[in-house]
């Protein structure tokens, strides 16, 4: 199951939205998308995204490999690098001396990320799902959040 994420933010701290493409083996896609409840930047959005993907694949396919294809280095570099490894063993403090930023989610995410693989992609390329999930993410600042595919 691949899963295409991506987050927005207007302003950085500002409104932000996150949207979600899931494509399973068969090229079907669904998606989900949201807003955020109040001023928040991109990387939270970013991480926001992906955990809300694993999270309503990991119910719709449970046991099922994922694959998590984003455009955020910053969300990638920690699950390929294992940035959060050392955040850990530090008691979440960064290698500048200073507390991880986005604790709460990093967290969140390292409950789930059991059987799943992420795949950097360059955003605002030729990569079809990541095109989508960004014109997604754009849209839900205008409209209600989507669900189109409310089995997920």
């Amino acid at each position: 199951m691949k899963i295409y994420t991506d987050g927005s933010c207007v302003k950085n701290p500002g409104p932000g939205t996150w949207a979600v493409v899931f494509v399973p083996g068969d090229g079907t896609t669904t998606n989900i998308s949201g807003k955020s409840a109040a001023d928040t930047t991109n990387n939270r959005m970013e991480m926001t995204a992906v955990l809300e993907g694993i999270k309503a694949a990991k119910r719709k396919f449970p046991g099922e490999k994922l694959e998590v294809h984003c455009d955020s280095a910053y969300v990638v570099n920690c699950f390929k690098n294992g940035w959060y490894k050392k955040w850990r063993q530090n008691g979440w403090i960064g290698s500048s001396g200073k507390p991880v930023e986005n604790k709460d989610l990093w967290e969140s995410l390292l409950l789930v990320t059991d059987n799943v693989e992420f795949v950097k992609v360059k955003g605002h390329a030729d990569d079809e799902y990541n095109n989508l999930c960004d014109e997604l993410a754009r849209q839900a600042y205008d409209t209600p959040p989507v669900n189109q595919g409310a089995s997920l």
